[in-house]
């Protein structure tokens, strides 16, 4: 299910303490980006214990239970884990993942809050909560009868938010400051084949083996920990991120002029990432409008034509890259237009 309306995790936070208490809530968006944390945190707000129940692991005597005989007459009785006398929050994670046949049990639990005999206490609150068919995921489709038994939201990742969560959670600093400056990085669409990706879990899951590793970090682990939980051009990214780090090379230094491009062959993954960095820097800081140009930004575009120019001598394609589009965004059209006259060798033209 696509939406063109989608939620950040506060701006969903906010909507579940006001809908998920009156309605059963569904709760759209691809893996790794915390929709499980936050029922979690919702759950905790209200006061209630959170079940979490995972769909694609259900058998329908799950959650109606097996048949007893009771007084001559069969019965159904259903689990523990939700036959509860007091109330509480059901999570129904990836409930777009089960079978046809859990998903007709999931009918009067969703809208009646009642399995069986057994109804759900009074103030029980019912969230589910699933992938999309384009993220990758084991995704089966929803009946309409189910799917108009809840009330769908979108929930999308926003730097911002993940930032200031990182803040109170004890998130590497390393990971905390690379986010900082490339919070594209934070997430990325999960790809067709088995590959590792970048999401919040798994930025989540690298902060937890550097702390576990500490001083004891070496090159040769960052780079299996970095490659094993993020997306390749990102650990790659990240790995020398940390090398430029520890090296005499800031990217605040190169643009106040006081010192230059690192030139030396075995920098090279430095030299990628400062000159990534400086397109993010260039695009954050000059407006897209040339009328909304002042001063400072005519000097930070004559800065970045002259360290263009110095880039463009050590590596060509790594200036290239810095003047190109790349996910829909770009540099400026002015300072594009002051490029193309000053610089025209940086300007690859595409064929056709």
């Amino acid at each position: 299910m696509n939406s063109p309306i989608t939620l950040s995790q506060k701006q969903l936070s906010e909507f579940l303490l006001n809908v998920a208490v009156v309605r059963p809530v569904f709760i759209w968006g691809p893996p790794g980006i915390g929709k499980s944390a936050l029922v979690q945190r919702f759950a905790e707000a209200v006061g209630l214990p959170c079940v979490s129940l995972l769909g694609s692991q259900l058998a329908p005597e799950d959650l109606i239970g097996v048949p007893q005989i009771v007084d001559g007459c069969s019965r159904f009785c259903p689990p523990v884990s939700i036959a509860r006398k007091d109330p509480y929050c059901l999570f129904l994670d990836e409930l777009n993942a089960c079978s046809h046949e859990v998903q007709k049990a999931f009918y009067s639990l969703i809208h009646e809050r009642r399995i069986g005999e057994y109804m759900l206490p009074q103030g029980s609150v019912v969230i589910g909560a699933g992938n999309r068919t384009q993220d990758s995921a084991i995704v089966k489709p929803m009946s309409s009868a189910l799917i108009n038994r809840m009330i769908h939201v979108h929930l999308k990742v926003s730097h911002r938010d993940w930032l200031e969560w990182a803040g109170e959670s004890n998130i590497h600093p390393l990971v905390v400051q690379y986010i900082q400056n490339r919070p594209d990085h934070l997430w990325v669409q999960p790809p067709r084949h088995e590959e590792t990706f970048s999401s919040p879990r798994s930025w989540h899951m690298l902060s937890d083996t550097l702390h576990e590793y500490g001083d004891k970090l070496t090159d040769e682990i960052l780079q299996v920990l970095a490659f094993g939980c993020l997306s390749s051009e990102h650990a790659g990214q990240f790995k020398a991120f940390v090398k430029q780090l520890r090296s005499k090379y800031k990217l605040k230094s190169i643009l106040d002029g006081d010192s230059g491009w690192p030139a030396e062959p075995q920098d090279r993954d430095i030299l990628y990432f400062l000159a990534q960095s400086f397109r993010a820097q260039l695009i954050k800081e000059l407006p897209s409008d040339r009328s909304g140009v002042t001063g400072n930004h005519k000097e930070l575009a004559h800065r970045g034509k002259a360290l263009l120019r110095d880039l463009a001598a050590i590596s060509l394609e790594m200036a290239q890259m810095v003047v190109s589009e790349e996910n829909g965004e770009a540099l400026p059209n002015w300072l594009m237009v002051e490029i193309v006259r000053d610089l025209p060798r940086l300007v690859v033209k595409k064929d056709g």
